[in-house]
């Protein structure tokens, strides 16, 4: 790595941050759970609540109320009588900075990440703890998760086989999932520069490349230790927004590796199959908007993106009947998109046992 690789230190508490819980944060505590709550007070319950059913009990947990327009405050409040909970709120800065805020308060060595409409199984500090813990060469600990709520199926994030651990080339190109519920080293994190509010989109993702660039090996659970909520009405994480958060991620890689990195070549193909793949999304935004004629035009160009017979069908529909594009891509969109209307409804672990 060049010495500019990573960003600025990891930022302090946030000027202006107010909090609510013990006095005296516990010293002794394994594992840091962060839990970042905009706009999720009425599911926090459940996040909470699977926090403390957890097998291993040396943990603490920061709640971190990032300007939320719902009553978080009043949410955690049940739950301050847990001395393990600490809450802090902060006007709205965005996820990364309200985690780097929580993180920055966070006493443990190691951090585990449990957004705050999302679930930890019973097992899951008990399990991915341990290995942080006997092994330096883990950058971070990830795991299978059940996704839920409003969804056309119940599914897990990972459904093929998955190599148990992998190292930098294999977490960007995505062949080694990680999942957003994921422990890491406080010691890393805060040598990587934390998270970057300056990205928008794939933060995390950006989190994983950064802690894998300081090297060793990721570390995959198969088991499903955690549960991924979709709410009705989610929009799907826009296409165009998440490639261009994949492709700033990939550029930062590339700037900070040294030139002859074994990597290289692989960000240089996935710098343009991104590139690639975000003209194809702006081709089909160009339609949705109304301007069929240019649309179709670059979308032509970029159909190397799609295969298949639906797509060579409807290439050769377009070629006739321009106008159908419109309506049948934004079709596409809608059915496509998280929390589409007449997706079911799935409940979280919590709701259906007993």
């Amino acid at each position: 790595m060049t010495s500019d690789s990573f960003d600025a230190p990891l930022p302090a508490p946030a000027a202006g941050l107010t909090s609510a819980g013990p006095a005296c944060p516990r010293e002794d505590a394994r594992v840091s759970v962060i839990v970042p709550a905009y706009g999720v007070a009425h599911l926090l319950c459940e996040a909470l609540t699977s926090l403390q059913r957890q097998t291993f009990i040396d943990w603490e947990c920061i709640v971190i109320d990032d300007g939320a327009p719902d009553d978080v405050a009043g949410a955690v409040a049940p739950f301050l009588e847990d001395p393990r909970i600490r809450f802090l709120a902060t006007a709205n800065q965005g996820v990364s900075a309200a985690r780097n805020a929580a993180i920055a308060a966070a006493r443990a060595p190691l951090v585990a990440l449990l957004d705050g409409d999302d679930l930890f199984r019973p097992g899951y500090l008990a399990t991915v703890v341990p290995i942080l813990e006997s092994d330096p060469e883990v950058r971070l600990v990830t795991c299978n998760a059940l996704i839920f709520g409003s969804v056309a199926r119940l599914r897990c994030c990972v459904e093929r086989p998955h190599a148990t651990q992998g190292g930098l080339a294999e977490v960007l190109d995505r062949s080694f999932n990680v999942y957003i519920g994921t422990t890491f080293r406080r010691a890393d994190f805060e040598t990587v520069g934390g998270f970057d509010i300056r990205m928008a989109q794939s933060e995390d993702f950006d989190l994983w490349v950064r802690l894998m660039m300081l090297g060793g090996k990721a570390h995959y659970i198969a088991d499903v230790l955690g549960e991924y909520r979709v709410r009705p009405g989610s929009a799907s994480a826009n296409a165009g927004r998440m490639l261009l958060g994949n492709i700033r991620a990939y550029e930062k890689a590339r700037a900070a590796l040294p030139p002859d990195a074994p990597e290289i070549p692989l960000l240089d193909r996935l710098l343009a199959d991104s590139r690639a793949a975000l003209a194809f999304e702006h081709a089909i935004d160009c339609i949705v908007d109304g301007d069929t004629r240019r649309g179709l035009a670059e979308l032509q160009r970029t159909r190397s993106q799609v295969a298949g017979i639906t797509w060579r069908a409807s290439f050769a529909l377009w070629q006739l009947f321009p106008a159908l594009a419109r309506p049948m891509l934004r079709w596409r969109r809608r059915a496509h998109s998280r929390g589409a209307a007449g997706s079911a409804i799935y409940p979280s672990f919590l709701e259906t046992e007993g």
